[in-house]
């Protein structure tokens, strides 16, 4: 039988950099496991404005009152394809290719033995808006516990909903345009996609992009980026942010520790930096700086090799690297996928897995291979290569966000 939680709603309640009033929502409930306490309400100081609670909403849902397996499970944020687990390899591999468009049985199935945090939809997996929409719910009342579910929906070039013509959704140039008209308009277009992503059933965007676009070479940032000076791209990252938030969207800074100086793709191998500590901090992380004063966010870190820094590991697997975050214990650090190549070239899915929570990250990005990853950090926490303390900073982490976001 099914199980049920009660889970408050919190807005950021925070002004964007255009001074405009986020819209606001009432508080709803959302029906989970009344066995067990809900979420803790975020520190007042980064929640805003409280609701009054409901009578469920009286003692707090924390790392404690979830089992070792739901605990792994919330660590992962995959794609929905991953979750049809009874298709024989080829077919999970073709089911990746095509997307899945609608919840099945097996992957109701799924979501029980693998109780994951959350789901990234794609271009493959998003028809119109009824059915995202629908599929979106489904998920939500498939899974015991709420889902983050995200999308990358930056504005320009990278925009999974409105890029689609079935979609009739305002349509941004790039973040560099927008960058261009100042932090006023970054705040508009992060008001504007949070709506529309909140309306269709989501609660978490991988955006702002917070690279500085400072090398001409760069083949994946560019025009993603706000602007090649740190400040301006720094100052538009974090309106767009407050935007998002203010629609009830959980923003998502990338690439850390700098995406913008590289000249690789990180989709099919390693992105090298070589920026000295010194000049990131002049530059590349003056963005990850203004992100720690936005309020509850996350931020994903690339799979970008600084050879003074990380030596030959990418960020994502390099605790000296996460230790540059701002405010990490009050970010939740996110990696990028762990299916790209700079990763699967090097790592199978459980090794990339253990290490990117040995370095830090608190989210484990779409791994390549669901079942292989959350085994090896199941593994990992029973033999102690991974202590259930670590284990539970991230959770709380998770469930912290998910008390604002998810609902």
């Amino acid at each position: 039988m099914k199980k049920w939680f009660v889970w408050p709603v919190l807005l950021a309640g925070v002004l964007c950099a255009c001074g405009a009033q986020p819209t606001g929502q009432s508080a709803v409930t959302l029906p989970m496991n009344t066995e067990r306490p809900v979420v803790a309400d975020l520190p007042a100081d980064e929640a805003g404005p409280t609701p009054k609670p409901t009578p469920a909403a009286e003692t707090t849902l924390t790392a404690a009152d979830l089992t070792l397996e739901e605990k792994v499970g919330q660590l992962f944020i995959i794609r929905p394809d991953s979750l049809d687990l009874t298709l024989p390899q080829e077919q999970i591999d073709d089911a990746k290719a095509d997307g899945v468009t609608e919840l099945t049985d097996a992957m109701r199935d799924a979501l029980q033995k693998y109780p994951v945090g959350g789901v990234c939809q794609f271009g493959k997996n998003i028809v119109d808006p009824e059915q995202i929409t629908a599929f979106n719910a489904a998920l939500q009342e498939a899974s015991d516990i709420p889902l983050f579910i995200s999308v990358d929906e930056e504005g320009g070039a990278v925009a999974r909903l409105a890029n689609k013509d079935t979609f009739d959704l305002p349509r941004y140039e790039s973040a560099a345009a927008v960058g261009a008209e100042g932090a006023d308009a970054a705040c508009a277009m992060g008001q504007t996609i949070g709506g529309y992503l909140r309306t269709y059933g989501f609660n978490m965007d991988f955006a702002p992009d917070a690279d500085v676009n400072t090398n001409p070479d760069n083949p994946i940032i560019g025009t993603r980026a706000f602007s090649s000076d740190a400040a301006e791209a720094a100052d538009c990252a974090a309106a767009m942010a407050r935007g998002l938030a203010g629609e009830g969207i959980l923003p998502t800074f990338k690439h850390f520790p700098g995406h913008g100086d590289t000249a690789e793709d990180s989709h099919t191998g390693l992105a090298y930096s070589y920026r000295t500590v010194e000049e990131l901090t002049a530059c590349e992380l003056l963005p990850f700086e203004a992100a720690a004063e936005v309020g509850p966010r996350a931020v994903m870190v690339g799979h970008i090799v600084v050879p003074e820094l990380t030596g030959d590991l990418p960020a994502t697997l390099c605790a000296d690297a996460i230790a540059l975050m701002p405010d990490a214990e009050n970010t939740l650090i996110v990696t990028d996928s762990l299916a790209m190549g700079a990763i699967t070239d090097s790592y199978t899915p459980g090794e990339a897995a253990v290490q990117a929570l040995q370095a830090g990250c608190d989210v484990l990005l779409m791994p390549d291979g669901l079942a292989d990853a959350y085994d090896a950090v199941l593994a990992a926490v029973q033999n102690g290569t991974l202590s259930e303390d670590r284990l539970d900073r991230s959770v709380n982490k998770i469930l912290r966000m998910k008390a604002q976001f998810c609902a």
